[in-house]
This record gives structure tokens, sequence and C-alpha cells, in this order.
């Protein structure tokens, strides 16, 4: 998964989704507004880890263990996602950037640092 943000030519990537082993790590070319915190939703995984590598751009990225936060629906296991409400920690995730999550850990993307931007960010998904 590292392998493929350092060989590739990240810049000439359109928004969609990279195979990069099948369903085992592929890639999900992100291109987005942040928005208000209010806007926001805590998610978690269980099938797979997200390494959020930032091509361009600055969010603030919650993060939190989901044993300290409630489910606001039921996991969803086609498209392994399940969301949470309650409170988290939120670090800065800039340029080169990336942060890995595990599923352990709910995360929080897209938020706006202190205005609104646009932003390039590749998700790449890992199987576990």
């Amino acid at each position: 998964a590292l392998m493929f943000l350092q060989d590739t030519e990240l810049e000439n990537l359109q928004p969609g989704r990279i195979d990069i082993d099948g369903d085992n790590i592929f890639a999900l070319v992100q291109k987005y507004t942040t928005k208000d915190i209010t806007e926001g939703k805590w998610e978690a995984h269980r099938k797979y880890l997200d390494i959020q590598y930032m091509v361009h751009g600055s969010e603030s990225f919650g993060f939190v263990n989901i044993d300290y936060l409630e489910p606001t629906e039921e996991y969803n296991d086609e498209k392994d996602i399940e969301f949470l409400k309650g409170e988290g920690d939120f670090l800065q995730l800039n340029d080169e950037e990336f942060a890995i999550v595990f599923p352990s850990d709910a995360h929080m993307p897209g938020i706006a640092v202190e205005e609104k931007n646009e932003v390039f960010k590749i998700v790449i998904k890992v199987k576990l």
C-alpha cells in the first residue's frame, strides 16, 4: 500500500477506485470540500484499515477508540461501515501527511480547519 503512494504519480490520478491487489488493497482517490464539524460523522470499519494520505490540502481529522462512542446506525457489512456518536480528539492532516486508522479506531475525516477548503486525498483500504 505504501509502495503505491511512493511509486505512483499521484498528481495525475482522477477521483475513483484504483485496485492495487483486488479487494485486498485498493485506493479511493478523493477530491472534496471540507465541511463544518456539525456536518461530520464518526465512522469505523471492521474489515479494512485505512491509510488516509493527504496529497494537497488541509483538514481536521478526528480519531477516537470506538469503545468511547455509541453506534447511531447498524453496521453495514456490504459497505464495511458503522456510524457512531460521541467525542474524540482531532489532529490536522496537511500536505503529504497520513493517518492510519485501525478497526479499533473511529475517525471523522473531512472537517474544515478554520475555513472550508478543497482537498485532494487518497484513502488506501487494506483488508485484514
